[in-house]
């Protein structure tokens, strides 16, 4: 009898190792679910900011007037707080989004505007709703991002 005892513990723990690996690695799997969605809502609503800034590029270039939107965005994706920048250089604009409470630079999410304009801006989640202005200037548009309790740049 002793010799079967110990075989029973043997497997005992071994049945303990592999469930805990299994374990962790469906949990893992699990959060790289929840990240993909989280990723997928905020490009969606980056998605929906560049177009709306786009619209307001057309109406201010054909009314020649200042122009402006509120767009309603979620306080966070999942659990994760969210930021979204306006940028541009000489040749084009783009909306670029993230998460955490501050916008870093070179990230991979990036939505790139139809437009030449002159974007500056930032919008934090957490900070009530988006805000977008566009005006017409002679060298080309200003869009500004901001939040709606934010003051524009």
């Amino acid at each position: 009898m002793p010799v079967i005892t110990p075989s029973y513990l043997y497997t005992f723990f071994a049945l303990i190792a592999v469930s805990s690996i299994l374990l962790v690695s469906f949990m893992e799997y699990a959060n790289a679910i929840r990240f993909s969605f989280e990723t997928r809502k905020l490009k969606e609503l980056m998605d929906h900011v560049a177009a709306e800034a786009i619209e307001l590029v057309t109406m201010a270039l054909t009314a020649n007037a200042s122009t402006e939107t509120i767009i309603q965005a979620p306080p966070a994706m999942g659990e994760k707080q969210y930021w979204l920048t306006l940028k541009n250089d000489s040749a084009r604009a783009w909306l670029e989004g993230g998460f955490g409470n501050l916008p870093t630079e070179n990230t991979a999410l990036r939505v790139y505007l139809a437009c030449k304009a002159e974007a500056t801006g930032y919008y934090i989640s957490g900070y009530g709703a988006i805000r977008l202005t566009c005006s017409a200037s002679a060298d080309a548009p200003r869009i500004i991002l901001s939040g709606l309790s934010q003051k524009g740049e």
